[in-house]
């Protein structure tokens, strides 16, 4: 039996190599930035808006398409409740986003706050506290085998570092949520070409994995024990690490629903659909919204030196007001293997 931080011990790192760090800035609203608004992106945005009032006072797009921009920005505030905000002015409506923090819960108040969203210029993306990196090229058609997600590697790796430059020229501060695929290795693309805190950025992959092993898990008893006492580790696509139960872990059937959970997307491709529903609300909305709240949740952190050796790992966590805290679990010897092999394959790309 190992702990999971026994994988920094092994690199010369301790627990303070992940934590430490809290960039929320002590603000409890925050200004969430998106870049690009494909499919998943724009998916992401209407989870955003219906679910973040609580803790989002903005959402601002990004993307080149100028038409779609503007067809989002309508389209987006235009979603709201049957509720007396309707009636409000523009300069009460204002004046409420700016008191957010404040707002009582009368009547008048029975529906959430859902965050507007703004058009954002392309060089006023990094004016936020959270930057959410949605950008893709080269997205494989409907048909493509292997490993999809590793295939955008190479393509995406160019984009991620035009917008690491900018944030490292606006000395950005807040939290970089990275989004498109393969989210891992471009979340240290990320960090390498910003120069910034790797403890700021976050990959968000995991949650559609363990929302994917749930999804077989409620169909086959056999799996059923991971629903209360399962754990999803690794990277979003190959070496994913699902394990049926950390109590009474399994190996040939934690193997079996990770190959199930892996070759989902697959079986929605083969549908003749693009699988991006599911991994934008659960990885992407869902997950950055928990972290912002301080809630336990599935994402990647940084487990590496601070000259960018390391890799993201994903795992459960929450981040606080000290900085990221991971479930440091002690599990059997054969699922920490398991889990090391993702992180080990996770160092070498680069």
């Amino acid at each position: 039996m190992k702990k999971i931080s026994e994988i920094l011990r092994e690199q010369g790192l301790d627990a303070g190599a992940v934590t430490g760090l809290d960039p929320r800035n002590g603000k409890k609203k925050l200004r969430l930035n998106i870049i690009a608004l494909g499919d998943v992106g724009t998916t992401m945005l209407i989870g955003l808006r219906l679910l973040g009032g609580d803790v989002l006072e903005s959402i601002g797009i990004c993307d080149l398409n100028e038409a779609n921009l503007s067809r989002l920005e309508m389209e987006m505030n235009q979603i709201r409740y049957p509720g007396p905000e309707e009636a409000r002015t523009a300069k009460e409506t204002a004046e409420i986003i700016r008191k957010s923090e404040e707002h009582d819960e009368s009547e008048d108040a029975a529906y959430p706050m859902l965050p507007p969203v703004r058009v954002i210029p392309q060089e006023q993306v990094c004016d936020c506290d959270v930057l959410v990196f949605c950008a893709s090229r080269g997205v494989p058609a409907i048909g493509a085998k292997g490993d999809v997600r590793m295939a955008q590697l190479e393509t995406n790796r160019t984009l991620v570092r035009q917008y690491g430059a900018l944030a490292a020229e606006a000395e950005f501060s807040g939290l970089v949520a990275v989004v498109s695929d393969p989210v891992d290795p471009l979340a240290k693309v990320f960090v390498r070409s910003s120069g910034l805190d790797a403890r700021q950025f976050r990959g968000y992959g995991l949650g559609v994995m363990n929302a994917r092993a749930s999804y077989y898990a409620e169909r086959d008893d056999r799996f059923s024990a991971y629903l209360t006492e399962g754990r999803a580790f690794g990277p979003h696509g190959r070496d994913l690490v699902i394990a049926n139960s950390i109590e009474h872990y399994d190996d040939g059937l934690s193997r079996e629903l990770t190959d199930l959970t892996v070759n989902a997307n697959q079986i929605v491709r083969r549908l003749g659909y693009k699988p991006y529903i599911a991994p934008a609300l659960s990885s992407a909305a869902i997950s950055i919204l928990l972290t912002l709240r301080g809630q336990w949740h599935y994402s990647s952190l940084w487990f590496g030196n601070k000259d960018g050796d390391g890799a993201f790992l994903g795992i459960r966590n929450r981040l606080t007001d000290r900085g990221n805290e991971f479930e440091d679990l002690m599990v059997e010897d054969a699922l920490y293997e398991r889990i090391r092999g993702a992180y080990m394959h996770l160092r070498e790309l680069e």
